[in-house]
């Protein structure tokens, strides 16, 4: 038998160690490596019963208070809406400030689910009062932003304040902040050139992505006018705070401020807020004198004044207007409607229309310095030569017939007196000089347009807060543009009568009365084109209230050379101030007893009007008048239109006085109005 364990054999190796002959039994357990393995399992199994029990103690029995507590300690960062910054006039009047209000906002990440949601917002509605339909739809456009929230409200009363907060557990996400709220402490005054604020919309924040200004959803901006424009300056740089909310958003802790909102800075415009009030009784006066003249479809105006010297805005007025509070705290539809339902707008004469700059006029007899400066730099007209002034005159091979105003003139007059008087057959022989006096070649038949155009028509002015007619709206029609614009041939054609009736400013010609006042003032300054402006800068308060710090100012353009002969534009001067202080001028019975040497043209043009109980293609005569004082050193321009109010002489030449008087400081002794062009 073998000496190896168990009787079997031991194989020789010189790969292994040789037996140990202390080692009788090498692969039995030993009494002390039991006992060694029996403690290790005890501690194991003592080690993983603590784990588990501690594991069961975490999730049952105190489950319930740290889910609590997980869920009651969420931070949620708010933006803090920075104030807007005040727009004053020129002499630092606040025209719009702010005043705190209190908003409503809705965090739709913390709404209920689909089941009890359009509950809540029903409920919702009812306690602020608002559309029902509306909510729900902000909701679901917030859909796939629930972390931006909704404005509910603004300018919410206490008591609804009150119910939301006692009922805050049926409003899960309702938050209610605080805010400012845009204030017009002059009410309507100058509301197109001011515009509104409202909430951004997606398609302007997606507009705005990538500028400098920090745009975020739920953010209120300037929607239109100087507001719009300026939004950069007057919005200010928002804040930043902290509250921490549970898992239905309700507030669990005060709102702890991270980052303090810096206020926006002041906006100061060239508005003199006094001479826009007297612009704005002046049209509604204008209105009054027409319907007192039997011109009862007489329906709105405008008013501009600027000066002449380098363009500064100091009124523009259009009537009908609106209040830009319509648009703040709670909305009343019903107010509301005009500025953006096209069916009440029309009904309401379209109050939110700038007609300053929005709206194209034939411009009648104003439009006859422009014809003349052109004849005289194109040397078809030497200004002191006589024309005969007859109440008819014939053109063309159908020997079409051409009225004058004035059915009783018949003399010689010259340029001067032919603009105090405003003979149209005068410069009807101006008109067909264009047609003709190139020997018929169609190529010159546009060199009055040509001027008209470096006058600045047929074009945008530039005036900085836009909002101005396309181009395609303020016609100077040429044979291209009829070839254009008509389909027959005989529309297309350029006739005799298209140079004759532009020459008077009427048929297819339309401007704004802005375009019309830089006009004039080119002719008050001396042949330079100014560009409008409404805003000269922006600034802060200065220390302990002192005078405000200016930070950026926003000089006028240079003023252009519009290459007119000084000869022609004392000519032409010569005839405005001759139709406001000559017996026979048109609106000598409103100026010439004026103390301040005043200078202008009236205008009567004819525009087709289609109103409800007249024939299709009814005219109404549209009062215009433009001029400038002092005439011998010009420092305001001013043009006035009443739509449908008849002679320029009788409804748009007193309301240009009244801007005058309150400018100059200055009453009228006495006015005498005759309805003449």
């Amino acid at each position: 038998m073998s000496d190896a364990p168990y009787g079997e054999r031991r194989n020789t190796s010189s790969r292994f160690l040789p037996p140990d002959p202390g080692v009788s039994a090498p692969y039995r357990l030993t009494p002390g490596l039991a006992l060694r393995v029996a403690v290790l399992g005890v501690v194991a199994i003592a080690v993983f019963a603590v784990l588990f029990f501690r594991l069961w103690s975490l999730q049952v029995l105190s489950g319930t208070r740290y889910l609590d507590a997980a869920q009651n300690n969420q931070l949620r960062t708010i933006r803090v809406e920075a104030p807007r910054g005040p727009i004053l006039d020129r002499n630092g009047n606040v025209i719009v400030g702010n005043v705190p209000g209190t908003a409503v906002k809705l965090w739709v990440g913390d709404m209920p689910k689909k089941e009890g949601r359009y509950r809540m917002i029903q409920r919702l509605a009812a306690v602020l009062d608002v559309p029902t339909r509306r909510l729900a739809r902000e909701v679901e456009g917030r859909r796939f932003d629930p972390l931006t929230p909704i404005t509910v409200k603004t300018a919410v009363h206490d008591d609804q304040v009150y119910y939301l907060q006692e009922h805050a557990s049926e409003f899960p996400g309702v938050q209610i902040q605080q805010t400012y709220l845009r204030d017009y402490p002059y009410q309507s005054l100058g509301a197109q050139i001011l515009g509104y604020v409202g909430e951004i919309s997606p398609a302007e924040l997606k507009r705005r992505q990538g500028q400098k200004v920090d745009y975020r959803g739920g953010d209120r901006v300037g929607k239109s006018g100087v507001e719009a424009t300026f939004d950069e300056y007057l919005r200010g740089i928002s804040g930043a705070a902290q509250i921490r909310v549970d898992s239905r958003g309700r507030p669990q802790s005060p709102l702890e401020i991270r980052r303090d909102a810096l206020p926006g800075t002041a906006v100061r415009l060239t508005i003199d807020i006094g001479l826009q009030r007297a612009a704005e009784r002046a049209i509604r006066e204008g209105i009054a004198l027409a319907r007192a003249n039997k011109k009862y479809n007489v329906a709105g105006g405008a008013i501009i004044a600027i000066d002449p010297r380098d363009g500064a805005v100091r009124a523009m007025a259009s009537y009908p207007t609106y209040k830009p509070s319509v648009y703040v705290g709670r909305i009343d539809p019903d107010k509301l409607a005009p500025l953006v339902n096209d069916s009440a707008a029309k009904k309401a004469n379209f109050p939110g229309l700038n007609r300053v700059t929005q709206v194209a006029y034939p411009p009648g007899s104003t439009w006859k310095p422009v014809t003349a400066l052109a004849a005289m730099q194109e040397h078809l007209l030497s200004p002191y030569a006589s024309i005969q002034c007859t109440p008819t005159a014939e053109y063309g091979l159908d020997k079409q017939v051409f009225k004058n105003w004035d059915p009783y003139v018949n003399r010689p007059m010259n340029l001067p007196e032919a603009l105090a008087t405003s003979c149209d057959t005068y410069f009807y022989n101006v008109g067909n000089r264009f047609y003709e006096g190139y020997g018929g070649i169609p190529a010159a038949w546009t060199r009055l347009q040509q001027w008209a155009r470096k006058f600045g028509f047929g074009a945008p002015t530039g005036l900085d807060i836009g909002n101005e007619a396309p181009s395609w709206q303020t016609i100077v029609p040429t044979p291209a543009w009829r070839k254009k614009t008509f389909k027959s041939d005989w529309d297309k054609a350029w006739n005799p009568g298209d140079s004759i009736q532009l020459a008077i400013g009427q048929k297819d010609v339309t401007v704004t009365p802005l375009q019309m006042a830089r006009f004039y003032a080119m002719i008050a300054n001396g042949g330079k084109l100014v560009t409008p402006y409404v805003v000269s800068g922006v600034e802060q308060p200065g220390p302990n209230r002192d005078q405000p710090v200016t930070l950026k100012q926003f000089p006028p353009d240079p003023p252009r050379d519009a290459g007119v002969d000084p000869a022609a534009l004392q000519a032409v001067r010569e005839g405005l101030w001759t139709a406001t202080h000559s017996s026979k001028g048109t609106s000598s019975g409103v100026f010439g007893t004026y103390p301040i040497s005043i200078a202008g043209k009236t205008g009567t043009a004819e525009k087709v009007v289609n109103l409800p109980g007249y024939p299709v293609g009814h005219l109404e005569d549209q009062s215009w008048w433009c001029g400038y004082g002092p005439s011998d050193d010009a420092r305001l321009v001013v043009c006035a239109v009443i739509e449908n109010g008849g002679h320029g002489s009788s409804a748009a030449a007193p309301a240009a006085l009244r801007v005058f008087e309150k400018y100059f400081n200055r009453k009228a002794v006495s006015q005498a109005l005759v309805n003449v062009d």
